[in-house]
């Protein structure tokens, strides 16, 4: 353990101390803030009751009879300084003339019982030759009810014993001294008392004699008056011992009768008085010192099973008392440390100039406390709380230090496990956004000073929604973990990866050189991801879009990288996902314009802003129209007319979706209502977003459009999407069951763009399937697809697997006479486009019967 010596000296050999660096000085000295404040208190003044006590002795002995403990008044009475006595054997300082080997009885037969001595009178002479009274208690310290040291108080009564030898000696004058004597003094004969002198009078609060005479002093013991037991025998018992032995000297706490206690030594002795045998006894109140006597064993025993190591310092910074807590943190026995000075400075944390402060500051305040690190004798440092307070005399002189120290070892664990927690993802223990943004700020203050860059990357999986709601959240809580390794794995010690919510993930990538590192961070990072995951006896594979914004180029502050980095990674999401996005001013624009079109949208409905176009569906093998679909128009105050891909994708995002497919489905079943009542019944088509297709209020919004418009079930047809249509799930297979249990006509939509199986259609009950204008561009196209297929050769083969299914066939997007002749040589039955279109001039799209 080390604490700090004040000024040159020799050093301790084993231990050290530094001082925390978060201890901070406030106006002139140290802010005392720390465990337990009261605690430390509370040991202050025991400890202080031991140091100063005024008139009681204390010193203490271990097993081996040698000094632990002397305080200030043993250094008066023994005339030995606490220097000169710890470390030696107490028989050593003093003798006890005749009674030597009765003095180490009593001490053995202490250690033995672990009991109490009964105090009484020893004649000592000291090593300078002076002989001195001491009247003394012995008592043990006791931890786990194994003596470890003998504690004992004695009062100098040398003084005492002349002024009872001078009583003895008066005779004659006996009756003078009892009338005048400041010491309570009664006349006993047998065991009852027969006189007392006023001092007596005064002592028992009487008003007369009367009020005594007759009684035992044993009558006004507070047991004796709590059970109404006789005293006689009791009585007798002292009285005789006071005969046999001359005088027989005890203490004895008395009870008064207006309930007040007080504490007495009685001296009992036999005297011949006027030819008559008596005895007479000599009280003194010793009430204060009793009071003393017990804080000083409240004090000794709190000494020696504090929990906090306590040393106790003289005024010269040696070490004069230890309790076994401080053996117990610092590896030291007592006897390696007692009365050498303070062990020295060795750890060079800070220069000696920072500990001579903490003494300056002790000298100013009478106390210092911090945070140290204790290096036991074994090499293993351990954090402690150190108090070190000055004890001053009753002439305010600093007599003593002490130090008390508190291993905090496991509050720091805690504190340290707590604030981890408060600072990092509960899922993947990486930093949480609290740490990120701390983090953010340290590394551009630490750019703008070295004039380096710092890059925030945005990442967000793609389609992660879909691993929760087909395998779980367990198993997307599985990927999520992974995909933070794999994160940590591809940047260095001094970068950050950060969760901050959901599947999103952001990276500082700190003191780069510029856009090409972190592009090839990027890239690793896209590589990694995109491993297979297992989990649960699945297989997941993953893609991410990455956003990238660079300081300074693309801001200087927090808040402006953040937004940056992530209106980059919305476009690389728009721009397909699986991809990374370095952050330009044209982004930022078609940011904005997207957050200026969320709103309009959300008046446009109110603000009757939307109306439907139709576009026929005509029979390849017939030329009549069967059929129209219903397509989405927004006439804008401000932009004109826009077309869906202009804000439908918007809508979707923002939960908008939902309303306005509710508004085309009602618009759409009135119109073609309103053409069968004029002689012209077909079918309309309407487009089923994906949001409201997931909604679980698709059936009800149907069964009321066709309600409101009276339309025949039959006559509506709602489009859905393949990679909707392909999710498979239970509440999309009975939304599925319920429409066409109603009669509502189903289509596949764009059919050939997404991933369905021949197998998994044929649990669907569909009415027919689109093939996509991606294909139908290509038929008078002679090169082939990128994949290796030829248009002429998938279209026929779609075609087949719809017969497969018995399912009609619709080719969208037809624009020339060519692209139609193909689709009829190969059996398409419908088909749609600009070609389809150009055959109506009715604005309405009247269809021809």
């Amino acid at each position: 353990m080390s604490l700090i010596k004040r000024g040159p000296g020799p050093r301790h050999r084993h231990e050290r101390m530094t001082v925390s660096a978060d201890t901070t000085a406030q106006e002139g000295g140290f802010e005392p803030e720390g465990p337990g404040r009261e605690a430390l208190d509370v040991l202050y003044r025991f400890v202080a009751a031991l140091e100063l006590a005024p008139t009681v002795a204390v010193h203490s002995i271990d097993r081996n009879g040698i000094v632990r403990y002397w305080n200030h008044t043993c250094a008066d009475v023994f005339g030995i300084s606490a220097a000169e006595a710890v470390g030696k054997p107490l028989t050593s300082l003093a003798s006890h003339l005749d009674r030597e080997a009765d003095f180490l009885s009593t001490l053995d037969t202490v250690w033995r019982t672990g009991r109490s001595a009964p105090p009484r009178d020893w004649h000592i002479r000291r090593l300078d030759g002076a002989e001195r009274w001491l009247y003394s208690t012995h008592f043990p310290v006791l931890r786990d009810g194994v003596p470890q040291q003998l504690f004992c108080m004695e009062v100098d009564i040398s003084k005492r014993k002349v002024d009872e030898a001078e009583l003895l000696a008066a005779g004659a004058n006996f009756r003078q001294l009892f009338q005048r004597s400041t010491d309570a003094i009664v006349l006993i004969e047998g065991n009852r008392i027969m006189d007392a002198n006023p001092a007596a009078l005064a002592l028992f609060r009487c008003a007369g004699k009367q009020d005594i005479a007759g009684k035992t002093l044993l009558d006004f013991s507070p047991e004796v008056q709590a059970t109404g037991e006789t005293s006689t025998v009791a009585d007798a018992a002292v009285t005789a011992r006071a005969f046999i032995d001359g005088n027989y000297r005890y203490e004895w706490e008395f009870a008064l009768a207006d309930g007040t206690h007080f504490w007495a030594e009685v001296l009992l002795t036999s005297v011949t008085l006027d030819h008559e045998f008596l005895s007479y006894a000599v009280l003194r109140d010793i009430s204060p010192r009793k009071a003393a006597e017990h804080a000083l064993a409240m004090a000794a025993r709190v000494f020696e099973n504090s929990r906090d190591a306590i040393l106790i310092i003289d005024r010269q910074y040696r070490v004069i008392a230890v309790n076994q807590a401080f053996t117990a943190l610092t590896g030291i026995e007592a006897g390696d440390v007692m009365g050498e000075q303070v062990p020295g400075l060795h750890s060079g944390t800070h220069e000696p100039l920072f500990y001579q402060q903490i003494w300056d500051v002790v000298a100013v305040h009478d106390h210092w406390e911090g945070e140290v690190c204790c290096v036991r004798r074994d090499g293993e440092e351990r954090p402690v709380w150190v108090a070190v307070t000055a004890i001053r005399d009753s002439a305010e002189q600093v007599s003593n230090y002490m130090a008390i120290m508190t291993d905090i070892t496991e509050r720091k664990r805690a504190e340290e496990q707590t604030r981890h927690l408060a600072e990092h993802d509960f899922l993947t223990d990486l930093p949480n956004r609290v740490l990120f943004l701390d983090r953010l700020h340290q590394a551009l203050v630490s750019a703008r000073r070295q004039h380096s860059k710092v890059a925030v990357m945005f990442l967000d999986l793609d389609r992660f929604k879909g691993i929760n709601d087909s395998f779980g959240h367990h198993v997307g809580d599985a990927v999520l973990k992974e995909v933070a390794t794999r994160l940590t794995g591809c940047v260095r010690g001094v970068d950050t990866v950060s969760r901050q919510g959901g599947d999103e993930f952001v990276v500082i990538l700190a003191d780069i050189g510029g856009v090409d590192q972190a592009a090839h961070v990027a890239s690793s990072v896209m590589h990694a991801v995109a491993q297979p995951v297992r989990s649960n006896g699945h297989t997941i594979s993953l893609s991410v879009s990455i956003g990238i914004a660079l300081c300074p180029d693309d801001g200087l502050d927090v808040d402006t990288l953040l937004r940056h980095a992530d209106v980059a990674m919305y476009h690389a999401k728009q721009n397909g996902r699986n991809a990374f996005s370095f952050f330009n001013a044209d982004m930022n624009a078609h940011v904005i314009e997207r957050v200026q079109i969320e709103n309009e949208l959300r008046h446009a409905l109110s603000n009757h802003e939307f109306f439907l176009e139709y576009q026929p569906e005509i029979n390849i093998a017939s030329g009549r129209t069967t059929g129209v679909e219903a397509l989405l128009r927004w006439r804008h105050p401000q932009r004109g007319l826009l077309m869906p891909h202009q804000f439908i994708a918007v809508a979707e995002e923002c939960g908008l979706m939902v309303p306005i497919g509710e508004w085309v489905l009602c618009q759409a079943c009135s119109k073609a209502r309103a053409w069968r009542d004029e002689g012209s019944p077909v079918v309309v088509a309407v487009n089923l977003s994906g949001a409201q297709f997931l909604h679980g209020g698709l059936v009800h919004s149907v069964d009321e459009a066709l309600r409101q418009s009276g339309l025949a079930p039959a006559f509506l047809d709602l489009e859905i999407t393949e990679s909707v249509i392909m999710r498979g799930d239970e509440a999309g297979m009975a939304t599925v069951a319920a429409l066409r249990a109603r009669g509502v006509q189903l289509t596949i939509d764009d059919f050939g763009t997404g991933y369905s199986s021949l197998s998994f259609l044929r649990r669907y009950p569909l009415t027919k399937l689109k093939i996509d204008r991606s294909f139908v561009d290509e038929i008078a196209e002679p090169a082939p697809r990128a994949d290796g297929a030829a248009s002429a050769s998938l279209i026929p083969a779609i075609i087949a697997v719809a017969r497969s299914l018995q399912l009609r066939v619709t080719a969208e997007g037809v624009e020339t006479a060519e692209q139609l002749q193909f689709l009829a040589r190969h059996g398409c039955d419908d088909y749609q486009g600009y070609y389809a279109s150009m055959a109506s001039a009715d604005p309405d799209l009247k269809p021809r019967a």
